[in-house]
């Protein structure tokens, strides 16, 4: 459930967004030094350090020395070919040059982003505020339930059938669904309304406890017979286990704000 609990109030653009900042502010590279010369230009340390950084995602202290080695001959072959004679020609040619110029705007873009999430606080308030908001939107009920997944309706009404006549719905599951939760009896476990895909939560919140749907229940997946075992309230994740989750979202939201402030003034120009 503590998954679920946030809600992607800023979309997923925004969680890239994020990452990158979190990926541009990492540990500071090391002073430069050349390390050779390839077509008369200098690779130099801090180029492949931010190359290795890029690569792995981990500190540089934790680069190992048969991984540096490796990334280096790795940039060797980009330098070789990127001051390759061709490599003049090629770079003005419309769409090589659009391409070298979205790399070069997508490097600012997430510099910028690095120093424009640097100064964001999230307050002590502000975390209550969102968590308690969350509890608001949280589904008041969990359920209890069972399924049998079969591939056509045929089949699900057939199975609906042998449970009017009194076939028990645990070996049904074992014999005749196609779920994974087949073997165990097609036990779903408890879960909140937001977990499963509408038609089968609705179905589910259709039924009484110790009811199964005389209907066959269609999803993506197929098929459905459902019965409901059990009922409960839902209770919330304790504040702590969601606290970075909720200061997360909170950053993204202010973030966005400020790039949305950014474009609206850039536009008015």
């Amino acid at each position: 459930m503590h998954s679920r609990f946030i809600s992607g109030r800023v979309g997923a653009g925004m969680a890239a967004i994020m990452a990158t900042a979190v990926m541009t502010t990492g540990a500071p590279i090391a002073s430069a030094e050349t390390i050779m010369t390839i077509n008369g230009k200098a690779m130099e340390s801090e180029v492949l350090d931010a190359y290795i950084q890029g690569r792995l995602q981990k500190p540089l202290e934790q680069v190992t020395a048969e991984e540096r080695a490796a990334f280096t001959d790795e940039l060797t072959d980009i330098f070789v070919l990127s001051t390759a004679s061709a490599a003049a020609e090629l770079a003005k040619e419309p769409a090589v040059a659009a391409q070298l110029d979205l790399q070069r705007m997508g490097i600012l873009a997430r510099a910028v982003v690095a120093e424009l999430a640097s100064d964001i606080v999230i307050t002590e308030e502000e975390i209550q505020a969102s968590y308690n908001e969350q509890i608001k939107l949280a589904p008041a009920s969990q359920f209890k339930a069972r399924h049998i997944l079969v591939e056509t309706q045929g089949e699900a009404i057939e199975i609906i059938g042998a449970l009017i006549d009194g076939a028990d719905f645990i070996e049904l599951a074992k014999e005749r669904s196609t779920g994974p939760s087949g073997p165990s009896g097609g036990d779903l476990g408890w879960f909140g309304p937001d977990q499963m895909v509408k038609p089968f939560s609705d179905a589910v919140a259709r039924l009484e406890d110790g009811r199964y749907t005389t209907d066959p229940v269609q999803t993506q997946f197929g098929w459905h017979v459902i019965l409901r075992e059990e009922t409960r309230a839902a209770e919330p994740p304790p504040l702590e286990s969601v606290r970075e989750s909720i200061i997360a979202n909170e950053q993204s939201v202010k973030l966005r704000a400020k790039i949305d402030k950014m474009k609206a003034a850039a536009l008015a120009k």
